[in-house]
């Protein structure tokens, strides 16, 4: 029902009992106040649905904090994430001893340097939340500035490679550790989590980064996401042809699992070769992935696989 038609109502009602102007003049008075309250529960609530949309927080928080600084959008946010901190801890305590095997790998490429980066939850649902992907992205962006940081005064072909321990200590926007960006996230979403492991590499301008996700996350654009991913560094080949070449070959890391390079001249010792240059080529079976290179006038030297879950044993193999 409007207030106008409220309005209307009340004062056809009085007319009728002939009720007197005063009274009249008192039911506006009512109805203008009930409008100037419908105007303020109207700015609480787009207050309210600002808050919700930049923090990600639950209604019921959002509003807690509004109330709490008399709707104050800036302090309200503040208290949010320093609430949400405390508690992502706490639940990272709880849920510290409960496996997280899923995830994603995020693979990221800037001019002649990239990172891969593998952050873990502990169900596929988290793993498609935009939020649990925020997060594999602020890893592979800080990560990769960390290692552009330290090998600034390097040449030729840095590689380097971090373990969880060492992740965690990095620092991320206004001071916080990747540690307390886990914990954040682990607050929103109620999963544990983890950062697993990363590396970084930097190539010559006269070297190549090719590779390939596999299983990815759809609409992303910067940091590509899968379960598997490869990065594979190279020489030579057509110029026109790098990029498509780059994906072939990490295709067939991710395929094949190859764990050392092998040389040009190996020969195939069978089904279970673990060498990448002398295993048959995914893209052409009649060939070995040496013999492709070969044609392409292309030389592999080196690459790196990510399989999200993967243990440790697997990871050596």
């Amino acid at each position: 029902m409007s207030l106008t038609f409220l309005f209307r109502t009340i004062t056809r009602d009085f007319a009728k009992l002939n009720v007197t102007g005063s009274v009249s003049i008192s039911i506006c008075q009512h109805v203008q106040s009930l409008h100037t309250g419908c105007q303020l529960l109207a700015a609480e609530k787009a207050l309210l649905i600002k808050l919700r949309k930049s923090t990600g927080y639950t209604f019921i928080n959002c509003k807690k904090a509004l109330e709490r600084f008399d709707n104050d959008v800036t302090q309200a946010e503040t208290w949010l994430h320093e609430q949400a901190q405390k508690e992502g801890w706490s639940k990272a305590s709880k849920l510290e001893g409960r496996k997280a095997k899923e995830g994603l790998v995020g693979l990221f490429i800037q001019e002649q340097a990239a990172v891969m980066v593998e952050v873990n939850c502990e169900t596929d649902f988290v793993a498609r939340n935009e939020k649990f992907q925020q997060l594999v992205k602020d890893v592979a962006f800080v990560t990769l500035a960390h290692h552009r940081n330290k090998t600034q005064s390097k040449t030729g072909y840095v590689k380097s490679v971090l373990a969880s321990d060492e992740l965690n200590k990095l620092r991320v926007d206004e001071g916080a550790s990747l540690s307390d960006r886990v914990a954040l996230t682990i607050g929103r979403l109620g999963e544990n989590m983890s950062v697993r492991r990363a590396v970084m590499v930097d190539v010559p301008k006269e070297w190549h980064i090719g590779s390939y996700v596999h299983g990815g996350v759809r609409d992303q654009t910067e940091v590509a996401m899968g379960r598997y991913a490869a990065l594979v560094v190279f020489h030579g080949g057509e110029k026109r042809k790098l990029e498509v070449l780059g994906r072939k070959l990490g295709q067939h890391i991710v395929g094949e699992s190859p764990v050392s390079l092998g040389n040009m001249d190996d020969l195939p010792c069978g089904e279970s070769e673990t060498r990448l240059l002398p295993q048959t080529f995914m893209g052409d079976p009649s060939r070995t992935v040496a013999q492709f290179l070969r044609g392409q006038q292309a030389r592999v030297l080196d690459f790196v696989r990510f399989q999200c879950g993967e243990t440790a044993s697997e990871e050596a193999k």
